[in-house]
């Protein structure tokens, strides 16, 4: 495992971070599996977990909890979210700061969160949402200062989608991160599972389940014309997974990249993608190509 610098945190993080949405509820989730995969992931030198409030109200954070319980002789970070008060994803300008994060609706589940984690503190307290437009606003800084814990600044670190086909954060976001040293956790990299390479026209997901709406007929059928041509310049020996998650680490700007894994075997195939290193300049060109500006939709939250 390779470990990079989180922002001005002075924290060294593992490059392969662990998310536990899937942990939270989703199709197929089993506790016990969860619980072994994320031992698995400590065994092998993971040390950055990414849990909220949302992923089953408390139910991935408790396991998290678990987990860190279990490994008190190991330096693990544990970041969660705080969930918006208005339910409200995305965010959205027309809400105010006061509908989605009113101090103590933050405060009560900061705490709530902590207990879960059976911890004195969360190493990285995240808004589940956000719109620049709240920047600005007292209560934000008012209530970041309340939580006691902001070391090093009012902002750590953030967390973005970047993938193969979503590579707008190269644009603004990560040169200004790279100049200012904030952290960048990104997430959904393999694009909520269709460059996991598995997906077919006749995937389906439970009503129950959050990909249902994503990966409705139209955007699964836009999304693997997408995968088929990008199968098309793997090199010889290379899965999808290990080209999309290589082709986010390849970048300087990441700190660490959240990935999904309830198996055993998942949480080793990807785990062992960290020591493979960047992939080559000629091909990361090549990837540029693949840009995918997507248009907002309702179900592309």
């Amino acid at each position: 495992m390779k470990y990079r610098q989180f922002g001005h945190t002075g924290w060294e993080v593992s490059d392969i971070a662990h998310g536990l949405w899937g942990m939270g509820g989703w199709s197929g989730s089993e506790d016990r599996e969860s619980l072994e995969a994320l031992q698995l992931a400590v065994d092998l030198g993971c040390n950055f977990f990414d849990s909220a409030w949302a992923y089953g109200d408390g139910k991935s954070d408790g396991l998290l909890g678990q987990v860190i319980a279990r490994n008190t002789g190991k330096r693990i970070y544990a970041a969660s979210k705080v969930p918006p008060k208005n339910l409200k994803w995305p965010a959205s300008p027309k809400y105010k700061y006061q509908d989605v994060f009113p101090p103590n609706h933050v405060f009560k589940y900061a705490d709530l969160i902590r207990k879960q984690l059976g911890t004195d503190a969360i190493d990285h307290l995240q808004f589940h949402v956000w719109d620049d437009h709240w920047t600005e606003d007292s209560d934000f800084r008012s209530t970041v200062d309340g939580l006691k814990a902001i070391r090093t600044g009012l902002v750590d670190a953030v967390q973005v989608i970047y993938s193969i086909f979503d590579q707008s954060p190269e644009d603004e976001l990560f040169p200004a991160c790279q100049e200012l040293n904030i952290g960048v956790i990104v997430r959904v990299a393999l694009d909520e599972g269709s460059l996991g390479g598995k997906m077919t026209k006749d995937t389906k997901f439970p009503s129950s389940d959050w990909r249902s709406g994503y990966f409705n007929p139209e955007n699964l059928a836009n999304t693997l014309e997408r995968v088929e041509k990008l199968k098309k310049v793997l090199p010889a020996g290379m899965s999808l997974p290990e080209l999309a998650l290589r082709f986010v680490l390849s970048h300087p700007a990441v700190s660490t990249t959240i990935v999904g894994m309830r198996k055993l075997e998942h949480v080793r195939e990807n785990i062992a993608l960290s020591d493979k290193g960047p992939l080559s300049p000629e091909l990361l060109r090549e990837l540029k190509q693949h840009r995918w500006d997507r248009k907002p939709a309702p179900w592309s939250d």
